[in-house]
């Protein structure tokens, strides 16, 4: 068997650590790259007697460029502090690994979140096929912030399992990463010499509403799928109100 480094970044995850380093017990080792967690992160660490390395967090695309030159294994099984390896993934994982294909930068697998009540099967959030398994030197690690955005330098395989994610505790969580997120969000379209207006705020905004309840079939996911789709709406706004604000007041 192959060996194997399970990598998840960290900061304040004690919220389903344990769940999450307990389905990478396969792996040959753990390893988190934490950001400065002030919560039980490093002590569930130290009981999956995972190797701890600490990184200023400069985002995620930063991150995880740091932890693929960390790496001493020959693959790579990366998850998010609130994400879970199914059952079915794992045997996947080591089936597939057994004899690893040497054409192969890696393998997409799918995600499965729930929110509000129910795990979500539309609204463009399943399968939701994330590269998750790669060799370190077959990765390609881009995006726009604040998401990082993971893809094989040539060629990839996909495997059957999800990835379990419980994105939020709550919605005041969820408005909160939403806040975070569309700031991150809009400075990196800035930098990138985009710019917003009221009008793109609100059109875009009733698009991504529009694109997750109707066309992605948010509809079939129940009161959750219309919160979804609602909070797709604010989301957009708010990425593109804040892009207009960024722009020089005396150009206003």
């Amino acid at each position: 068997m192959t060996s194997i480094t399970g990598l998840v970044l960290t900061y304040n995850g004690e919220r389903l650590l344990d769940e999450t380093l307990a389905s990478l017990s396969f792996c040959s080792e753990i390893l988190l790259i934490d950001s400065g967690s002030s919560d039980a992160t490093l002590d569930i660490a130290k009981k999956h007697n995972a190797r701890v390395i600490h990184n200023d967090w400069n985002g995620a695309i930063d991150q995880h460029k740091f932890a693929v030159k960390q790496i001493k294994t020959p693959w790579v099984v990366t998850i998010d502090q609130d994400e879970i390896i199914s059952p079915e993934l794992k045997d996947n994982i080591l089936k597939n690994l057994e004899n690893p294909p040497k054409d192969l930068d890696g393998f997409y697998c799918p995600r499965k979140s729930w929110y509000f009540n129910r795990f979500i099967l539309h609204s463009g959030w399943y399968p939701d096929k994330l590269f998750r398994i790669y060799k370190p030197e077959g990765i390609s690690i881009g995006g726009i912030r604040p998401h990082e955005e993971l893809r094989p330098k040539t060629k990839a395989g996909n495997l059957k399992g999800d990835i379990i994610h419980y994105p939020y505790e709550n919605f005041k969580q969820h408005l909160e990463k939403i806040n975070y997120y569309t700031q991150d969000a809009a400075e990196d379209l800035y930098s990138r010499g985009k710019r917003g207006s009221l009008g793109s705020a609100i059109s875009h905004g009733i698009g991504k509403f529009f694109k997750q309840y109707i066309l992605q079939q948010g509809f079939l996911d129940g009161r959750a799928g219309f919160i979804i789709a609602v909070h797709g709406f604010f989301y957009t706004f708010q990425k593109y109100i804040r892009l207009a604000e960024l722009e020089p007041k005396d150009k206003k």
